[in-house]
């Protein structure tokens, strides 16, 4: 794929800072892909692990997404930090980043039961209550999907 560079490099984020805090501080993700000529679109909440540089997804073992993923894992996706439209400028305030990657459905159980943390730490304010209210049994991992997105390129845009 062709790579571009950002045309307006005055708005361009690269401090890696920054771009990780707009991933910390969102809750929602748009995530893009392709299967042939077929695009696909869909927005889901995540869970961030900094450490190893993916967003984690929880959704139902088959469906459109699933079908997608195995046809085609590469995915871009976005996250927005909306700061509002600026009445009488013609101009939208706003931090935005787009990633891309490979989108990986997780089998391992271990690997499951971390996902499920890292996207409950991220979403909740009580994540025991959570834990105990959702993840109460094994079965719990094995009647939900547990999507990776390992993040391969990342680019943020700012305007103020």
């Amino acid at each position: 794929m062709t790579k571009y560079h950002m045309r307006r490099k005055e708005k361009e984020i690269t401090e890696k800072d920054l771009l990780n805090t707009i991933i910390i501080e969102g809750k929602y993700v748009t995530i893009s892909m392709c299967r042939k000529d077929e695009p696909y679109i869909v927005s889901l909440s995540y869970g961030y692990d900094q450490d190893k540089n993916c967003l984690y997804f929880h959704c139902a073992n088959e469906g459109l997404k699933i079908d997608f993923i195995k046809t085609n894992p590469l995915v871009c996706a976005t996250i927005i930090k909306d700061r509002g439209y600026k009445m009488n400028e013609c101009d939208h305030a706003y931090q935005s980043i787009v990633m891309r990657g490979k989108l990986i459905s997780i089998e391992n159980l271990e690997e499951k039961k971390h996902g499920f943390d890292v996207l409950i730490s991220h979403l909740e304010e009580n994540t025991d209550r959570m834990k105990k209210k959702h993840l109460n049994n094994e079965k719990s991992y094995v009647n939900t999907c547990i999507l990776r997105l390992d993040i391969e390129e990342i680019s943020g845009k700012v305007n103020n």
